[in-house]
């Protein structure tokens, strides 16, 4: 199996862009700019708590929402503590859909209102379009949940990394990696997209590849689709898995804020796909004691056991 396209170092959180996320920039460039006329204290006290380095920096950051979409490419971070709006990450919804939520809200309070106004004022069939928008922006509101999850304390065990639909359990020619077993998990546009980390592990390398926007249950978009690799090791075995973020026909924003070197734990956020999507995980082939799903199982992120492993 070939390499999907020229893989490329990930520039931001969300390589492919965006119009929702170029709006949160140009609101960023506003609100800086602002900030330094109004706050200059605020800008300095935030600049006295800012932690690492990043030598030639290239990107302005007064506080942590200005790592929102550099954290992977910038040395930059704060303390929890010294976050005033780590909150954000805790409202039961994924902060890195907060921009989409608020522009759809807006323009269905706009399209909903004049709705209303139709139905009342000239006739009632314009609560048909009402009704049909009201049910579009709930979903959107759905798609980005983000809620907590138990996570198997085994440490033998590796969890989903997606919510869905098991589509393939199967073995599989991997580039860079050899014959491997491959689970790929289907996700609709109902279900929960943020993607967490299957097992322990230490971040090798991370590497996007432009692409296609194939239905991700075509077996095809596993080599055409726009995708991001995300390749670690278990610190204690050696062991090499690597998670893949696939783009769907709609999806067509995957956001991983991971970067080489990252520590993570079985169960931890480590991104999302915008809007429907596949997300595959692979270990190498024979690693597994016993496979716990099997096609058209429904599993749920950081909580579903997909297999055991073999002891080291």
């Amino acid at each position: 199996m070939p390499l999907p396209t020229t893989p490329q170092k990930p520039t931001s959180i969300q390589p492919g862009g965006g119009t929702c996320m170029a709006v949160e920039l140009a609101w960023a460039r506003f609100r800086k700019f602002w900030l330094r006329k109004l706050c200059p204290g605020y800008v300095a006290a935030m600049q006295a708590k800012r932690q690492g380095e990043c030598p030639d920096c290239p990107h302005d950051i007064i506080d942590s929402r200005d790592l929102k979409y550099a954290r992977n490419v910038c040395g930059y971070f704060f303390k929890p503590e010294d976050d005033p709006y780590a909150y954000r990450n805790h409202l039961g919804f994924a902060r890195h859909g907060f921009a989409e939520m608020t522009l759809f809200t807006l323009v269905y309070l706009i399209f909903a209102g004049n709705c209303v106004w139709a139905a009342l004022e000239v006739h009632w069939l314009f609560w048909v379009p009402f009704v049909a928008l009201s049910l579009v922006e709930l979903e959107i509101i759905t798609f980005f949940r983000d809620p907590t999850r138990v996570i198997p304390a085994d440490p033998d065990v590796l969890v989903s990394p997606a919510d869905g639909t098991v589509t393939n359990v199967e073995d599989v020619d991997e580039p860079e990696f050899g014959k491997a077993l491959r689970i790929s998990i289907f996700l609709s546009i109902f279900n929960v997209h943020v993607n967490r980390c299957p097992f322990d592990g230490v971040v090798t390398d991370v590497r996007y590849f432009p692409g296609e926007y194939l239905d991700a249950r075509n077996p095809d978009s596993a080599v055409r689709n726009e995708q991001l690799w995300i390749d670690m090791i278990e610190p204690t075995t050696k062991r090499p898995m690597r998670v893949k973020q696939i783009s769907g026909a709609i999806a067509r924003r995957i956001v991983c804020w991971l970067k080489i070197g990252d520590v993570l734990k079985k169960g931890e956020r480590i991104g999302m796909i915008k809007l429907g999507s596949r997300t595959d995980v692979l270990i190498p082939a024979g690693s597994a004691s016993e496979v716990c799903v099997k096609v058209g199982d429904k599993v749920a992120g950081g909580a579903t056991v997909l297999l055991k492993l073999k002891s080291a």
